[in-house]
Formats: structure tokens, C-alpha cells, sequence
């Protein structure tokens, strides 16, 4: 593959002089791989190709892997897979089961056996050569000699292909989607499709229905809109038995002809195929548009979005919103000395944090609505812990936008989500999640037009109406927390579910203090619920030294089962574990609404930071998890979002140096500016959010006002924040190993604590001035960062 400027991309001087081209700076291509060069298993899950912040159309190759222990195209791109479609709908960064990868194109050389349009196995392509990507744009070459070149617009895109020989061809086929290669129980299938074709052979529009995918998503319908810049010389629909439903014997050959074809009840595959023999012209053009309301719109988008057949004009209108709209939102130094690894490293998170949610206002088809509408959150449970709290910083208007359309959710669909995709929600892997935004929002005084008492009752109803077990949304374990303050063995997840659920409940008494007062002691007190699965006896297994005290699995009848219990293993680590993507080792670190409480646990200041101390070390690790844990062996997994905040807790204990030191070293040694570039899948831009924070000099604790301060890795930042306000971040004596804070001004004034809270400079925006040194000082004398969810229990149950 190929970073690289592509010729379409010199049209880009038509941006005004003065305006840097941030886009210059990002690599579309980190994530692409994981740790075995060629693979994407155990990498980002990223897509690849043309699209623009937060669009509903992700336009890119879809790809097949037939080696199924290596298989992972969750975004559709694969480095090395076979290009089976050019589809419209990607997600990015996500794991589980794949989803979308629908209304797709593709090109072939020839349509002669083996060729069957009904069998994408027989006329799926190796590539040749390397990929090309830029921001907006993608170009890869194809073995049978045709060359793709595509970009993408909020609601459309644009696609050239250019054939060897006289022969053209470019088949449409509704049915096709992202699959799941190892046939898990959450792949995509297809159920219905109409394709209708003008007289001239020169556009075509239909629907397509599709459900499943990883949230195991009700049907949905996505309409669409093609046309071709000259008209082919045939055109003929097609019609054939879904080839997913031949058990024995080969696929059939499909019914071509006419000029439509619809899907009977079974669900036939339908598409059309598309011809030219013109000898003068080796390339083929098509725009196509898509909608989730109707065909109308979706040809209103094809037109408005991409009005050009000039694909520069489609490229170039994306970067000048990408720089406008994200790059722009943080300015460094882009000269000649700055440190260009650093500036890609920035750029491309920033890209790969605003490739979702997908914002489909005005394109709901479930409800009317004055509230906007958004659709993608895959998922919550990634994003809430650093990537929201960015937004709120640096997407105002559409960060909003998102909260508003969540709350609606609950209003039409009876709760919020925690995953979202095809206009359906789940799945919810701990808590609900959502509570954690909307309270994070809520304490650093977010309103415009938020209805904030619907925000409220939303979270009501998660922490009080049981979905007895269900994964799609709310709490699915609710019943054992309102019985018994904590989850229950018997319950999966019993010990993540227990440390999420108690901070969803410390949101809720966030946003009661200003919604309804009268909660905020009942959601406070069963916030420290994750006390009550405290064993103050069990201790750690195989390390050295031995630490006691850890979250600890829970009967009913309230015994720990600590019987041959290793807080540092967690089976599969998955969905019937006792702890999800972490151990309880390090779940036991996760309690950000109450630190305090957390260090007296784990025997004061000293035991604590020794403990954190340890899980740093290599090869503490005793778990395998799989291509989430690929390439690292400390106990603490940085691919893994509960331990996003792991690092910065020195500042609980005004060590603030070795958060500097511990989170610096991880972001240098995972984060890269190459296809293995992060540790693990990117989770929706969750570990770009994270990569950027760190850039920052800054960390957020998740529902509260405070910022915990690190170390920037930039002399000189500025930032739109608030949505029109400047916040100048600046380190005198920052060097490739001068990064200790030796002291800190904020707007002027000398600073003692190690942290800052919200309405001290993220309002009206100001200075922060970092001076910064080769040796590690205590500089910090303040008063450690807040714990507003300190509760002691004792012996006594949370309060119901």
C-alpha cells in the first residue's frame, strides 16, 4: 500500500493561500495491519477510502480473506484480500462480526466462464502493486488489469475504473455485503432488492434490505441512485437464487434481461449488469447516491453532493471539509523543522476519530422528528472514555447534535444505545454507557437544546427497568444489581458489569444534582457498589510482589469464590467471562468517580503506586487476549479501552511524572506511523482519541469536570474550543527526552495541582504554559485530583 499524493489531489491549490493543508498529514493507511505484515488480524479494522467527517457513506473495496484463523474485515479493507464489490457503507475501527459493505459496484474485464455474476468467489480479484489513499480519495489495482479509483461525499461518491481492452463491464449487485468468513452467529444476510434501469442503460435505483451484523440489527432498507457518464451498450437485470442458500451442488446461473428484476419472497439475489465494447474510451465513470428515506433522495444526493464528473472536484471538496471542519481544530507548527512523525500521528487520529458516528439527520426512516438524527455509535462502551469528551471540546455543534439524537432514541425506541448500527440498537457489552455521556456533557454544562429532563429519564430507565439479560441495550443484569448492589456470579461479566454499572450510576447523581436533587444520595450510594465485590483478602497469583485485595467474583448469598481465583486471568475475556477485554486485575484499577476510596482498598498511597507500578512491567501479562492482546505483555493492555486511564493515576498520589513517564511510553512504543500503528482494533477512533489527549498534554476523567495534566508533545498548540474560543497550549524546553513538567501557568497564574477543572479554561479558552525538563520534579503541591463519588460503605449494603 501507498501513501501518497495522487494527481487528482494538485487541485488542492485552489484552497486559499494562507490555509494549511493539514490533510497532507494523514495517513489513511495506520490500522490497516496488525502485527503480522499483510494481515489486518490483530490490527485497526480501519476503513479505507473516500469519506467525510461523521458521513453516512464510507466509500472503499470490500475484501475477502480466505484464511479463516486470519480473517477480520469489519471495515471492509484488507491489505491483502480479494476485492469482491466497491461498496457505499463501512463502519471503522470495530470489532466483533462485520457490518454493512452494501450497494456495491464491481468492475470485471470479462463476464465469460467461469464467470458466474451470482458467485462473487469466481470474479473476486487479487491486487497488484500497491493501494493508494489520501483523505477523500483511494486507487488500487486489480490482477485482471483494471484500475479502481473512488471518492466519497456525505450522502454519494464517485467511481472510475479504467479496463485493459475493449471489454467493460461493471456489475451491480444488491445482495452483496461485508460476510462474516468464519459463519458466526451475528453475520449480515440479505432479505429483499428491487433494481430498475432507465431506457438508456445510463442510471439505475432499487433498495436494498439487509439485517444481522454485529449488533445483530433488526432489517433495514438503504435506497440508491446510479448513473454512468456515458450510457452503455447493454444493460440487463439480473435475477438468480441467493447462492448463501445452495447447501450442495454448484450455484445456478442467473436470469439476465429486461430492465428490472425485484426479489421474490425467498429472497433472490437481483442486480444488473452493465457493458460497454466503445474501443476509444479504456475508463468508465459512475456517481452513485444513497439514502435510507427513498430514491428520490438518494438521486437529490448523487446530483447535489457530487455535481462534477471531475473526480478533483470530489476530493477536493472533501479536504477543504476535513481541514475546515476537523483538521483545522488544532493547529501546530507545520514547517520544515517540526517533527513530521509526530504531525502525522496528530492528523491521522483526528481523521480516524471523526469517521464516526455517522449523522443522518433528516434521514430517519423510523420516526419524525425535529431532533437530529445519528446512527453508528459502534459503540459506546469504546468511545465514552476519552473520545466524547474531545468532541465537547472540539465538535460542539455536532456533539449536540449526537446527545440529542440519543435522547430521541430512548423516546421513540424505549432506551438509549450503547451500540447502534442500521438504525437498530446493540450491543452492549457492560453498562449503559450512554448514561456516561450524557453526564459527561452534563457536569461541563452542555445545554443549547438539549432536552436535559427526557436526558435524565432516559437514564432512569436504564438503572431501573430490567432487560432481563438482554445484550441489545440497558442493563442486562439490572435485576442482580438492584437485589444485591453488585452482579453475581451466575451473571457473565459479573465483575466488569459491576465496575460499569456503578459508574452509570455515579453519572446518574451527576445530572440528578440539577435535574431532580432528591436522587443524587440514592445513585450515589449504589455507585459503590463495586465495594461489595472487594475481597480484602484474595491475593495476586504469580507476581512478584505479592498484592491483596481485588474485585472478586460473588455469589447471591454473598461468599466471594475465591477459591483458586487469579485476579489476573479471565478466561476468553469476552462475553461469558467475568470480565470483559480486561482482567480483574486490571478492572480493579477502573473506578474513576473514586480514586480515594480505591487507594485505601489497595493499602494507601505507597501499595497502590507499587501496584500500578507493576502491571507496567513486561511480561506481567498471564492472560491471552487474543487479537486484542497481540503484541503486548505487560498486564496492563493499553488496546483495551479500561485501562485508557490506568496510566494517568500517579496524579491520585501527586506523582504526576510517572504518569508522564508510563503514558509516554505507551503512546511511543504502540502508536506509529506505519499499518501496524495501534495496538488492536482502533474501536471507533477510541485509541486515536486517546493517542491525541496524550499529544495534548491532557487526560479527561469520564463524567466529571477535570482534566488531569500530562506533558504535551508539541511546543506550540492552538485550539478551537467552545466552538469559537482559543486554548494556546504551550511547552518551553520540550525535547525528544525533555517531556517532565518542571512547572505549569494557567492563564498566568502559577499552578500547583496536577489538574484542572473544565470552567477554568474550557469555556473562554486561555493559556496553558508547560515548562518542561530532562529529570522528573514534584512540582505539583496541590491537592490530589477529586474523587466526587467517595462513599463509604463499611459492612452495610448500597441503598436501594
Amino acid at each position: 500500500m501507498a501513501w501518497t499524493k495522487s494527481p487528482l489531489l494538485l487541485t488542492i491549490a485552489r484552497l486559499a493561500a494562507a490555509q494549511v493543508d493539514y490533510s497532507q498529514y494523514v495517513n489513511p493507511f495506520i490500522g490497516s495491519e496488525g502485527p503480522l505484515p499483510g494481515w489486518a488480524y490483530g490490527g485497526g479494522d480501519i476503513f479505507v477510502g473516500g469519506a467525510v467527517p461523521f458521513g453516512v457513506v464510507k466509500l472503499g473495496i470490500d475484501t475477502y480473506e480466505p484464511n479463516l484463523t486470519l480473517a477480520t474485515i469489519n471495515g471492509g479493507y484488507t491489505p491483502q484480500g480479494y476485492v469482491t464489490g466497491v461498496s457505499m457503507m463501512h463502519e471503522s475501527g470495530t470489532g466483533g462480526c462485520p457490518k454493512y459493505g452494501v450497494i456495491s459496484q464491481m468492475p470485471l474485464a470479462a463476464v465469460e466462464a467461469p464467470v458466474n455474476i451470482l458467485d462473487n468467489a469466481t470474479y473476486w480479484q487479487k491486487r497488484v502493486g500497491n493501494d493508494t489513499a489520501t483523505v477523500g480519495y483511494f486507487k488500487t489495482d486489480l490482477e485482471d488489469g483494471v484500475k479502481i479509483e473512488l471518492a466519497g461525499a456525505r450522502h454519494a461518491g464517485i467511481m472510475r475504473y479504467e479496463f485493459p481492452g475493449e471489454e467493460k463491464h461493471v456489475l451491480v449487485d444488491v445482495s452483496h455485503f461485508l460476510p462474516d468468513p468464519s459463519g458466526g452467529f451475528c453475520t449480515q444476510y440479505y432479505l429483499d432488492g428491487s433494481i430498475n434501469i432507465t431506457d438508456d442503460g445510463k442510471s439505475y435505483t432499487g433498495y436494498g434490505t439487509y439485517a444481522g451484523g454485529f449488533n445483530l440489527g433488526a432489517p433495514y432498507t438503504v435506497y440508491f441512485c446510479g448513473e454512468f457518464e456515458t450510457a452503455p451498450d447493454q444493460a440487463q437485470a439480473f435475477r438468480g437464487l441467493n447462492s448463501s442458500r445452495v447447501m450442495n451442488g454448484s450455484t445456478p446461473q442467473p436470469t439476465l434481461g429486461g430492465k428490472s428484476a425485484t426479489a421474490a419472497p425467498n429472497g433472490d439475489r437481483v442486480g444488473a449488469l452493465f457493458s460497454w465494447t466503445n474501443a476509444g474510451d479504456s475508463a468508465v465513470q459512475s456517481k452513485v447516491g444513497i439514502s435510507l428515506i427513498s430514491i428520490e433522495k438518494a438521486c437529490a444526493f448523487k446530483d447535489s453532493e457530487v455535481p462534477s464528473w471531475e473526480m478533483d472536484d470530489t476530493v477536493t471538496a472533501a479536504v477543504e471539509e476535513w481541514n475546515t471542519d476537523v483538521f483545522s481544530k488544532i493547529r501546530v507548527d507545520t514547517s520544515e523543522s517540526a517533527n513530521h512523525t509526530n504531525l502525522v500521528l496528530l492528523y491521522s487520529s483526528l481523521y480516524f476519530m471523526h469517521l464516526m458516528p455517522s449523522n443522518r439527520t433528516g434521514e430517519n426512516p423510523l420516526w419524525e422528528s425535529d431532533e437530529p438524527s445519528w446512527d453508528d455509535f459502534y459503540c459506546i462502551w469504546d468511545t465514552f472514555r476519552n473520545t466524547v469528551s474531545l468532541s465537547h471540546l472540539i465538535q460542539p455543534e455536532a456533539y449536540e447534535s449526537q446527545i440529542r439524537a440519543l435522547i430521541d432514541i430512548w423516546r421513540h425506541q424505549g432506551y438509549l444505545p450503547d451500540g447502534r448500527s442500521g438504525n437498530d440498537n446493540g450491543l452492549t457489552q457492560g453498562g449503559s454507557n450512554a448514561d456516561n455521556v450524557l453526564a459527561d456533557a452534563y457536569v461541563k454544562g452542555l445545554r443549547g437544546a438539549i432536552n436535559w429532563a427526557d436526558g435524565y429519564a432516559a437514564m432512569v430507565k436504564d438503572a431501573e427497568v430490567s432487560t432481563k439479560g438482554s445484550n441489545k441495550e440497558g442493563r442486562g443484569a439490572l435485576d442482580d444489581w438492584l437485589a444485591y448492589g453488585y452482579i453475581t456470579e451466575a451473571s457473565e461479566r459479573s465483575i466488569s458489569r459491576t465496575v460499569e454499572y456503578a459508574l452509570n450510576d455515579f453519572a446518574l447523581s451527576q445530572v440528578a444534582r440539577g435535574e431532580k436533587p432528591e436522587d443524587v444520595q440514592k445513585y450515589l450510594e449504589r455507585s459503590a457498589g463495586w465495594q461489595l465485590l472487594w475481597d480484602h483478602t484474595v491475593p495476586s497469583v504469580n507476581t512478584t510482589p505479592t498484592f491483596t485485595g481485588f474485585l472478586t467474583p460473588k455469589s447471591a448469598n454473598g461468599i466471594f469464590n475465591s477459591t483458586d481465583y487469579n485476579p489476573a486471568l479471565c478466561g476468553v475475556c469476552s462475553w461469558p467471562s467475568i470480565s470483559y477485554e480486561g482482567t480483574p486485575f486490571e478492572y480493579s484499577f477502573v473506578i474513576p468517580h473514586d480514586v480515594q476510596t480505591l487507594i485505601e482498598f489497595m493499602g494507601g498511597s505507597e501499595t497502590f503506586e507499587s501496584r500500578l507500578d507493576y502491571i507496567f512491567k513486561p511480561n506481567t501479562s498471564q492472560t491471552s487476549l487474543g487479537p486484542n492482546g497481540l503484541g503486548i505483555t505487560t498486564l496492563m493492555n493499553i488496546g483495551n479501552e479500561p485501562d485508557f486511564a490506568t496510566p494517568y493515576l500517579y496524579n491520585y498520589i501527586n506523582k504526576q511524572w510517572k504518569s508522564v513517564n508510563q503514558s509516554r511510553a505507551l503512546a511511543r512504543q504502540f502508536f506509529k506511523n506505519a499499518p501496524f500503528g495501534v495496538p488492536g482494533n482502533s474501536d471507533s477512533g477510541a485509541l486515536n482519541s486517546w493517542l491525541i489527549w496524550q499529544m495534548l498534554g491532557l487526560y479527561p476523567v469520564v463524567t466529571q469536570p477535570t482534566y488531569l495534566i500530562s506533558s504535551p508533545w508539541f511546543s506550540d498548540i492552538n485550539m478551537t474550543i467552545n466552538g469559537n474560543r482559543t486554548l494556546r497550549i504551550t511547552a518551553e524546553g520540550l525535547g525528544e527526552d525533555s517531556y517532565f513538567v518542571q512547572s505549569v501557568n494557567i492563564n498566568g497564574e502559577q499552578w500547583e495541582k496536577n489538574w484542572l477543572e473544565h470552567a477554568d479554561i474550557m469555556v473562554e479558552g486561555g493559556t496553558i504554559e508547560f515548562v518542561l525538563g530532562s529529570e522528573p520534579v514534584g512540582w505539583e503541591k496541590g491537592d490530589v485530583p477529586p474523587s466526587p463519588g467517595h462513599v463509604v460503605l463499611g459492612n452495610a449494603t448500597v441503598g436501594r
